[in-house]
């Protein structure tokens, strides 16, 4: 598929959430949201822990101006020849949150949830995350890194965690661990009736601001997690991390 352009998402007029029925969440798809940009190595892999998974699972894949082979491999490997899996390209680097945008009005599973291109978290946690939105009112669930103790990974990006975390619970009164976890999940439509403005990784400070602030109650839930490095292809730098802060605090007061 062609590149397409960055959406305008409709407003949701009411928050109101109607839990799932055990048998509507046995039987929910899961639209998997996945920004890549340089995973060559990684994705392979990935996609297969993914086909993996005991879920019925749509993929939205968008290359983000890669240029390490990896827009090459998926037209060649996956575009067009795996059910089930969408693939659209950004014609140059537009950052996480701009791909993200882009995945969002098509996916059409109950639940979705965003995927890195790369092995720091484990598929099998889908079904746990999907099993979560079965309790009442819930519309929104995190993979938390935290609950089951202190991932291996650097302490200057463990110190930031622990902030954002921490601002989420005295800025906007949400009982948070894990604010900055990749393992983000909705009930579609409610993920597709915020208005989103990020380009970059101030999509988790942007998305999670939002549906506090339109009354949605946060769910989290454990999961694993190995952190790669920088020379592993890790992109997050600390800019990010001020980035998120400043956004934490502009979205608690700024009008959407």
């Amino acid at each position: 598929m062609s590149s397409s352009p960055l959406p305008t998402l409709t407003e949701l007029n009411d928050p109101a959430f109607v839990a799932p029925s055990q048998a509507e969440t046995a039987r929910a798809t899961l639209s998997v949201l996945m920004p890549v940009y340089n995973e060559r190595q990684t994705l392979p892999g990935l996609l297969e822990r993914i086909a993996s998974v005991s879920l019925s699972t749509q993929l939205i894949l968008v290359d983000d101006g890669s240029t390490d082979g990896t827009r090459e491999w998926l037209q060649s490997e996956v575009e067009g020849k795996r059910e089930g899996v969408q693939v659209f390209y950004h014609p140059e680097n537009r950052g996480k949150g701009a791909a993200i945008r882009t995945a969002i009005p098509f996916a059409t599973g109950t639940f979705c949830i965003v995927q890195d291109g790369d092995l720091e978290y484990d598929p099998q946690d889908y079904r746990q995350i999907v099993e979560a939105f079965g309790q009442e009112g819930v519309s929104v669930v995190y993979g938390s890194r935290f609950l089951a103790g202190l991932p291996s990974m650097r302490p200057a990006n463990r110190l930031v965690n622990k902030l954002l975390a921490g601002m989420v619970r005295v800025l906007y009164r949400s009982p948070m661990t894990d604010e900055a976890t990749c393992y983000k999940a909705f009930r579609t439509e409610v993920l597709q009736g915020i208005p989103l403005q990020c380009r970059r990784f101030e999509f988790c400070p942007e998305v999670t601001a939002k549906v506090l602030r339109r009354g949605y109650r946060i769910v989290e839930v454990s999961i694993q997690y190995k952190a790669r490095s920088m020379a592993e292809g890790k992109k997050i730098r600390w800019t990010d991390g001020v980035s998120a802060i400043w956004n934490l605090i502009r979205w608690r007061f700024g009008k959407f």
